[in-house]
């Protein structure tokens, strides 16, 4: 009895003193070993809920058990009747028992005899075994049940203490690696007076101050001047102290200068009597969350101006249903209906019966489009409610993408340009008038100068021109602009005086426009041109062959030009020919240089003319 009263002190004193359960309990098994001179104890340790039996510590085992073997806890073993029944389970043979099962192991182990105590936590909860095993048989008497019934009584306690123990060394190791982490995180505290008592890593890095530096400082020092001034510091604390808890939301200084904007609180700590400890500080660092709100709500305030004072309508749908987001007051002006009558609910429906019911379905076609991920030009008619007025509306859709790439809004600008277009309209009418009065003008003086000079000689060469002009004229005309693409002049002017059919006449080259300006002295050189070719050149007889080619290129200080060649040959020319200088030679080598700045080359050659024209482009 002296003896394991020894036990029990000795395992006491250890207890007290250690910290580390696997330790305390491979003791616990190695004095009870020695108590019951068996020499051999194990702890079997609950897991899973109570499906598995864990070899937690153990003396007189394999090492490669003890801290390994796991085990099922199967209904027919003396562990879990121990358990069960809630007190010791003995087995003075092992062979002759036919109670429950014994796991093999312990079999292959050698074991005969076995006593099994279970041990309880506070509250009553199971924690395991205390299990002394013998390798002969055994009545362990009633001393040894008592002994080992006060053994695991005493257990109990020690391991709840140290998984207690365990548990808040985890806690807070995972404290201190969250607040360790936390670098955006200001986390500290303070004492009573509030001088700086922990600065934790978050604090150093958003406040600057290493911790030798903040410690012992008042927190004072993180507020900014004007806030020390006015006495927030202490307003804190104060309302801290008499509420639990205060707001800290406002600007502070770093230890550069610098100032940071912290969203967080202050909140008072106690003992359970309630006697203040301190302050605990904890703010998060927003300045670069603030500043770009601030700028945000800059863009959206300067975006709100520009849209509230265009005069086109701009509106930014939802792309999948296409229900309207926002939308520009410019729309009550140009449709004549209120913003609220396609904001809401039926908002696509009510726009789309705007629309002029011939442009309705082209309109809805545009949208689908833009859901696809296409930008589109539109222009539509609609119909206004608020006058009747059908208005011609010109609308720039396109999409508007998030981060993966998918269309998340659409959104557009809406333009009424029905003035724009009555204007252009109007001008064309006036263009093809003028045109046309030019034409008829032109007919009139070539039927004057017939009637004046007859229709030989000179006076014919002068109707011919004037008709050059007038096809000119036509040209533009035909075109609806004061341009005329050189390809038409050519073949207009060939095709007053011969067929042009290959292979006798060819005519290539891109499609370049000229000017009305151009088009005018350009057309007459064509003409004598072609006129020459008709009475001494490539177009005299069916001898001859004409190459009319021309490219759109750049010169050498990279400005645009056509560049046309015309060359006949085949054919020999007639003495009058080779020494003829006639006006069309002169409108070409000089007129064309002096109006329109052209270069020229016009050369006489034993087959045939050939003359090239290099005119700047605008």
């Amino acid at each position: 009895m002296t003896k394991r009263q020894e036990v029990l002190a000795d395992f006491g004193e250890f207890a007290l003193r250690s910290q580390q359960l696997d330790s305390v309990l491979a003791e616990a098994c190695r004095l009870v070993g020695e108590a019951l001179e068996t020499g051999r104890a194990k702890v079997l340790e609950i897991q899973d809920a109570g499906k598995t039996l864990f070899l937690r510590a153990g003396v007189g085992w394999d090492p490669g058990a003890v801290g390994e073997l796991r085990m099922p806890m199967e209904e027919h073993t003396s562990e879990t009747f121990a358990v069960a029944a809630g007190g010791p389970v003995i087995s003075q043979d092992i062979g002759r028992e036919d109670r429950f099962d014994v796991p093999p192991f312990m079999r292959e182990a050698g074991v005969v005899a076995l006593v099994n105590v279970p041990i309880f936590l506070p509250g009553g909860r199971a924690y395991g075994l205390l299990q002394v095993d013998d390798t002969r048989p055994r009545d362990f008497g009633n001393d040894d049940i008592q002994f080992l019934r006060t053994y695991s009584t005493i257990l109990g306690p020690v391991i709840d203490r140290l998984l207690m123990a365990r548990d808040l060394r985890r806690s807070e190791e995972r404290f201190r690696l969250t607040v360790e982490a936390a670098l955006d995180y200001a986390i500290f505290v303070t004492d009573p007076q509030d001088r700086i008592a922990d600065w934790l890593p978050g604090a150093e890095a958003v406040f600057g101050w290493a911790a030798e530096e903040a410690v012992g400082q008042p927190a004072a020092i993180t507020f900014t001047p004007e806030d020390r001034a006015s006495g927030q510091d202490r307003w804190e604390t104060d309302t801290a102290r008499r509420e639990g808890v205060a707001p800290n939301v406002r600007w502070h200084v770093r230890k550069d200068g610098g100032r940071v904007f912290i969203e967080g609180s202050t909140r008072a700590l106690r003992d359970a009597d309630g006697t203040l400890l301190g302050f605990l500080k904890i703010g998060q660092d927003v300045t670069a969350r603030r500043e770009a709100g601030e700028r945000l709500r800059e863009s959206e305030e300067r975006f709100r101006q520009f849209s509230d004072a265009s005069s086109d309508v701009i509106w930014v749908r939802d792309a999948e249903t296409l229900r309207i987001e926002y939308l520009s007051p410019a729309f009550e002006a140009v449709y004549g209906e209120s913003r609220e009558a396609v904001l809401g609910e039926g908002g696509l429906q009510h726009w789309a019966g705007l629309v002029h019911p011939e442009d309705r379905e082209r309109a809805l076609s545009m949208i689908r489009q833009v859901q696809a991920g296409e930008r589109v030009l539109n222009a539509f008619r609609i119909l206004r409610s608020s006058d009747g007025e059908t208005r011609w509306i010109e609308n720039t859709d396109f999409p508007l993408f998030d981060a993966s790439g998918r269309v998340q809004r659409i959104a557009g600008l809406a333009k009424d340009v029905t003035e724009a277009r009555m204007s252009a309209a109007r001008l064309e009418v006036l263009v093809a008038e003028l045109q046309h009065r030019s034409r008829n003008l032109l007919g009139v003086v070539a039927s004057v100068a017939s009637k004046t000079l007859g229709h030989e000689g000179p006076a014919a060469d002068f109707q011919a021109r004037l008709q050059a002009l007038s096809r000119a004229q036509g040209l533009l005309s035909q075109f609806g602009s004061d341009n005329a693409e050189v390809g038409a002049l050519v073949r207009a002017e060939l095709a007053a005086h011969t067929d042009v059919r290959p292979p006798k006449v060819v005519v290539s080259g891109p499609r370049v426009l000229l000017t009305a300006r151009q088009v005018q002295n350009f057309s007459l050189a064509l003409h004598e041109l072609t006129t020459n070719a008709v009475k001494y050149g490539a177009l005299r007889d069916d001898a001859g062959q004409l190459t009319v080619s021309w490219t759109g290129d750049q010169d050498e200080r990279g400005q645009r030009r056509l560049t046309l060649d015309w060359i006949e040959s085949g054919m020999e020319l007639q003495p009058v020919a080779m020494t003829r200088h006639g006006y069309g030679r002169q409108l070409i080598e000089r007129a064309l240089s002096y109006a329109l700045r052209a270069r020229t080359e016009f050369v006489l050659g034993e087959d045939g003319v050939r003359c090239r024209i290099q005119l700047p482009l605008q």
